[in-house]
């Protein structure tokens, strides 16, 4: 899972980067396009279970999932017609799978704002418009090409061109393609999002870089109220944060930030909420293999079949799959181990066509 970090220059994004990857691997300045080439952070995901598997089950290694943060530079008004780079940076937002948009909260007279003054919606307007713009350059520039082939007869340009004319009107209403998804059906979509790489199809959230003087929620500032309605209306998740602080929070030890957090009235890192978000947008689960050597979490798509999750571990276990032996995390927690849980019968045989859950422990039974 790769989220790509986006926004206005001078927003936080680099700051909020670091903070999430735990180590000051990009450059942070006072510059717009201090970022040109995007900074890439492998960061494990926080989840409890798997290192109470693995502490259960005195697994020597235990192994997180993990999910990838990509540090794009900062967009600027004209990035779609190539102005600031942009179109440099638009490409690396396309392949990215969900889009975080870091917008800009806080007062700061040392960190200048490219538009001059704080104003988180019109921010977001500007993005929203240079991402509709991109989009609609690559679909103009397909529509010439299917024309042609439409013209003469190919029944599929023809369907093509049915599905590239109606993204067309979307964008041209400058509507973000994620806001209208109910008007196309899954294969359209899958056209939309796999083989045109359209950015405004993407699931999106925001994230919003306050002062620590508007933690815990910013509930005191009105430029963060009228992005909290605004967000609501649009039913884009919203994360609040504070990338300074959490960037002080680097160096702590884990008692050390949890009493620092508890100060300000936060009961986790934004780190957290971003990687539980893009979980929820990106629709994924995790399910768990344990045996003495290593505990591990492994990230697939929620309605993935048994067959399909043995092979994210290894093709040959896909190839050759017998069976699986399940148990969810809820009720192997309650009964303490693999073992006593063999001894109750309370491990599930399951087919290929099994739909994994979230939680799952599972040890794929295969033969090659």
């Amino acid at each position: 899972m790769r989220i790509g970090l986006i926004g206005l220059p001078n927003v936080g994004k680099s700051t909020i980067f670091n903070a999430l990857i735990q180590a000051n691997k990009a450059e942070v300045a006072n510059y717009p396009f201090t970022t040109i080439d995007p900074n890439v952070g492998i960061v494990n995901v926080f989840d409890e279970r798997v290192y109470k598997i693995g502490e259960n089950e005195k697994s020597k290694k235990i192994t997180p999932a993990t999910i990838e943060f990509v540090d794009i530079a900062g967009l600027v008004k004209g990035a779609s017609k190539g102005e600031g780079l942009g179109n440099q940076f638009l490409s690396h937002i396309r392949q990215v799978h969900a889009i975080a948009h870091v917008i800009r909260c806080f007062e700061d007279p040392n960190i200048t704002h490219v538009e001059g003054s704080i104003n988180p919606l019109r921010d977001i307007e500007i993005i929203e418009f240079e991402l509709i713009m991109a989009d609609l350059q690559t679909v103009e520039k397909r529509i010439e090409k299917t024309l042609k082939l439409a013209k003469s007869g190919i029944k599929s340009a023809k369907e093509e061109l049915e599905i590239l004319l109606k993204t067309k009107n979307f964008l041209e209403d400058f509507k973000s393609l994620r806001v209208c998804l109910e008007s196309f059906n899954q294969e359209e979509i899958n056209f939309i999002g796999k083989e045109l790489f359209l950015l405004t199809i993407k699931p999106m959230m925001y994230v919003a870089n306050i002062s620590e003087n508007d933690l815990p929620n910013g509930n005191n500032n009105p430029l963060i109220n009228k992005l909290k309605d605004f967000a609501y209306q649009n039913k884009i998740p919203l994360i609040i944060l504070c990338g300074k602080l959490e960037q002080e929070l680097i160096e702590l030890s884990p008692e050390e930030r949890k009493e620092f957090l508890s100060s300000f009235g936060l009961k986790e890192l934004g780190l957290h909420k971003m990687i539980k978000e893009g979980y929820k947008l990106l629709d994924l689960i995790t399910f768990f293999t344990t045996n003495p050597k290593e505990t591990k979490a492994w990230t697939i798509k929620r309605g993935t079949q048994a067959i399909k999750a043995a092979g994210k571990i290894h093709s040959d276990i896909e190839k050759g799959f017998i069976a699986a032996e399940v148990i969810n995390f809820e009720d192997y927690i309650k009964i303490g181990s693999l073992s006593k849980a063999k001894e109750l019968g309370t491990i599930r045989i399951e087919g290929k066509t099994y739909i994994v859950k979230d939680g799952d422990i599972i040890y794929f039974r295969f033969n090659i």
